[in-house]
């Protein structure tokens, strides 16, 4: 019986197993109720996002630094909301969801791939609007085309270079015990409690990422011209906050088993709130894009 035991546990920790996603099981009961408000709010992140990124590209008055950021900062939010939401939306009215390892270990890199790209194309707007404000005579030869493609280009692969080294050791270790996930989607902090073995390694792994990237990113120019760049851009300034705050609280601390409740309200107001907002704060409003907007609907209405 021993030796039988033994072997059903090998069995076990070597094949692919099967995970649930948990979800929020306190409010279950309102999931249908939930349903539709989270799928209006996806559906209006993915239609702001995409009109962004068609207005830019359409109309050459925006093919310029100061839209190409946000522009690319929209896709990227697109893909992000994607990799994540529509499976809160099947738990909602269904309650938890089965998803294999592999899926779960996919989708978890996807994610925190694309969440560090975005991380770093948020410093590259900072650095573009203070480069427009505080260094003016500058901004025209500084941030040319050629540069901002490089620079958008370095924030993927920077993100895919820093998530592919914890998620391939994550994903090379044994799970055991339960196959519950207490969490909405694949992340990082209820993935790194699912194996067997010890895993203080890619936890002060992914706390060392996290404060590194935090760090780099806060490596601006001086306090002072920091100030006078963010005195005119309050409203990125807030996203900024609401971003960096919500993931500093989820990965910034080694141990992830106490606060995977809290985790998981942190990580909503990323997957649903920011990338709702973001459209806005930064092009929709501005009168440029407005303009664009009237010049291409009117464009639509001569071709009919």
């Amino acid at each position: 019986i021993k030796d039988l035991n033994v072997r059903l546990k090998t069995i076990s920790r070597t094949a692919a197993p099967e995970l649930t996603l948990e979800g929020f099981p306190a409010v279950q009961p309102l999931g249908k109720a939930l349903f539709p408000v989270h799928l209006l709010t996806y559906l209006a992140s993915v239609t702001g996002n995409t009109l962004v990124i068609t207005i830019t590209w359409a109309d050459h008055h925006l093919q310029t630094p100061m839209y190409f950021f946000p522009s690319s900062f929209s896709f990227l939010e697109c893909c992000f909301t994607t990799t994540v939401i529509p499976k809160l939306l099947a738990i909602f009215p269904l309650g938890r969801q089965k998803i294999s390892f592999a899926a779960c270990i996919t989708r978890a890199f996807v994610f925190l791939f694309l969440g560090a790209a975005v991380f770093f194309l948020m410093a590259v707007l900072s650095l573009d609007r203070y480069m427009a404000i505080c260094k003016p005579l500058y901004y025209a030869t500084t941030m040319n085309p050629r540069i901002c493609s490089l620079l958008a280009t370095a924030c993927l692969v920077f993100g895919f270079s820093l998530m592919v080294v914890p998620v391939t050791k994550l994903s090379q270790l044994s799970v055991c015990g339960s196959h519950v996930i207490p969490h909405f989607f694949c992340d990082l902090g209820p993935l790194i409690n699912l194996p067997c073995s010890d895993i203080r390694s890619i936890e002060m792994l992914a706390f060392g990422l996290a404060f590194n990237m935090v760090a780099a990113i806060l490596r601006l120019p001086s306090a002072k011209e920091r100030q006078e760049a963010f005195s005119t851009c309050s409203s990125h300034r807030s996203v900024l906050s609401l971003m960096y705050g919500s993931c500093v609280f989820i990965y910034l601390k080694p141990k992830q088993v106490s606060r995977l409740d809290s985790n998981k309200e942190a990580a909503l107001v990323n997957a649903v709130v920011t990338p709702l907002l973001n459209p806005v704060i930064y092009t929709l409003r501005n009168k440029q894009v407005h303009q664009a907007l009237r010049d291409t609907l009117s464009r639509v209405r001569l071709q009919k």
